[in-house]
């Protein structure tokens, strides 16, 4: 007997087959957005076979869901002096505290993102700052604010980022990214 997820996983509906809930023409939009999301609804409808109508539609009908949830430009970070990265792990001082890290940190803009892990560590943030200076300031910041206790890891290059949600295909046909 079929379960009622491999249902929701294989079931067939107009455009063809679905994975969790999303067409498999519309993954495939969203991951040319995701690769450029300037592409033109013009260049979308020749990626995917669809007219330009049609595409507008389904990029409509994403956006409406949530599936996509909004554009943004990739930055150089060194060009604008933020060179520096580094994920700061923290756990609480008092474990019978309330979780409000994130609320307690959202002030602090060189945090680009806070990401609840299961593990030692209650949160993972991604920072960005212009000096080892810098980040020993902002992980002072981080423990008064929150009452955390910090453990950093600075990273030294990025040989990748931003990857599209691709698949497995689209990395056989060599589109993916370099």
């Amino acid at each position: 007997m079929e379960s009622c997820r491999d249902h929701f996983r294989t079931r067939r509906g107009f455009g063809g087959t679905t994975v969790a809930g999303v067409e498999e023409i519309d993954r495939r939009i969203v991951t040319l957005l995701a690769k450029d999301g300037r592409m033109s609804f013009t260049d979308l409808a020749k990626e995917t076979g669809l007219s330009v109508s049609a595409v507008h539609q389904r990029v409509r009908r994403l956006e409406k869901r949530g599936v996509i949830h909004g554009y943004r430009a990739l930055v150089n970070y060194d060009e604008i002096g933020l060179p520096l990265t580094a994920f700061v792990s923290i756990k609480p001082n008092d474990t019978a505290a309330p979780d409000d890290a994130p609320e307690r940190l959202g002030h602090l803009s060189a945090i680009e993102a806070c990401h609840s892990v299961a593990g030692e560590e209650s949160y993972i943030l991604k920072v960005r700052v212009a000096s080892p200076l810098a980040l020993e300031e902002l992980l002072q910041q981080i423990r008064a604010s929150a009452n955390v206790s910090t453990r950093t890891t600075v990273v030294l290059s990025t040989p990748y980022d931003y990857r599209s949600p691709g698949t497995d295909a689209d990395v056989e046909d060599g589109d993916a990214e370099r």
